[in-house]
């Protein structure tokens, strides 16, 4: 087995490819590393799958996986992830922001610490303060619901051990949650270190403010799987439980004045039972709740784990 992998999720970036391919194997051969580089082309439109291409002619443990289409960062690195052979994995991007400097003592906070997964803090950020505002707030947001004290949930620059990669299944827009993703797993030897953050030297940014608004959605929907994909009864008998028990209280009340007018104050009933409010009232609690349970049934029948969720059409592989 190798020492390192190292997986590039590259969309775009034929311009900082050959540099940063040079600068990792740079480290790699001053500290006598075994290791692979998995550049993970997103679909690119510009050159770089030929630049992948020419590099793996020079240097085979240059590897490349091409996407027939863009299907995003969590596909790509979801692709890395079954494709890797290093004992460490350690993932960065392709834009040079990220330094492969930091490879060594990471690789150090996994083999030798024990870590089980380590993300890189940008502690001092090259972004405007349109990126940096609200990336501090979603990360605070994330850390509180999640239970993970992490400043930088959605750094690019992280190290996993081999075991928790092949343990879990990144999709949709779920990288910014890995570290969530990997406690849910059992992995709780999480941390941080704090790492450099380069101005970025070619191309833009490939993110704009939209992802902290889908950010929140995703962090709502793996919180939820994560904890009912199980037991789906949980959630829902929960809440159909909650609903019923309004509903049968409405219905006492109900009952309750009926029968204290009718027989302790031989009162004559001004209204109907299906004329008064509370009726309705008591009537939609209890077709909500009914539901709710019918929706906790079915949820415990249907399998949630799609077989085909990480189909993706790869077009060429090194």
């Amino acid at each position: 087995m190798l020492d390192i992998s190292v997986i590039v999720p590259a969309f775009n970036e034929d311009e900082s490819i050959p540099e940063l391919a040079s600068w990792i194997e740079k480290v790699m051969r001053e500290n006598n590393f075994s290791y692979e580089v998995l550049f993970i082309d997103d679909g690119s439109t510009d050159n770089t799958w030929e630049v992948i291409e020419q590099l793996h002619s020079k240097n085979n443990d240059i590897k490349g996986i091409k996407f027939q289409r863009n299907y995003g960062k969590s596909a790509a690195l979801n692709t890395g992830f079954q494709a890797a052979k290093g004992e460490v994995v350690i993932t960065m991007d392709a834009d040079l922001q990220d330094s492969p400097d930091e490879i060594p003592e990471l690789y150090k906070m996994i083999k030798s610490d024990g870590y089980d997964l380590v993300s890189g803090w940008k502690k001092k950020r090259y972004d405007p303060i349109s990126k940096t505002i609200p990336s501090k707030f979603f990360n605070f947001v994330t850390s509180i619901m999640s239970g993970i004290r992490l400043h930088d949930f959605n750094c690019g620059l992280k190290a996993y051990n081999y075991k928790l990669v092949k343990s879990i299944e990144v999709y949709g827009e779920m990288h910014r949650y890995i570290p969530v993703i990997a406690k849910r797993s059992g992995f709780k030897k999480i941390t941080e270190k704090v790492v450099i953050h380069r101005e970025r030297k070619y191309g833009v940014s490939k993110f704009g403010l939209e992802r902290f608004i889908f950010g929140f959605l995703d962090l709502m929907s793996i919180t939820f799987v994560s904890r009912f994909k199980k037991k789906p009864m949980h959630f829902f008998g929960s809440l159909g439980s909650i609903f019923s028990f309004f509903a049968i209280v409405s219905f006492l009340k109900l009952s309750w004045n009926i029968i204290y007018s009718k027989w302790f104050m031989n009162e004559k009933i001004q209204r109907e039972l299906t004329d008064q409010p509370l009726f309705f009232v008591t009537l939609t609690l209890l077709i909500i709740g009914t539901q709710l349970f019918l929706a906790g049934f079915v949820g415990e029948m249907v399998s949630l784990n799609n077989p085909n969720r990480n189909d993706y059409l790869i077009e060429k592989e090194l």
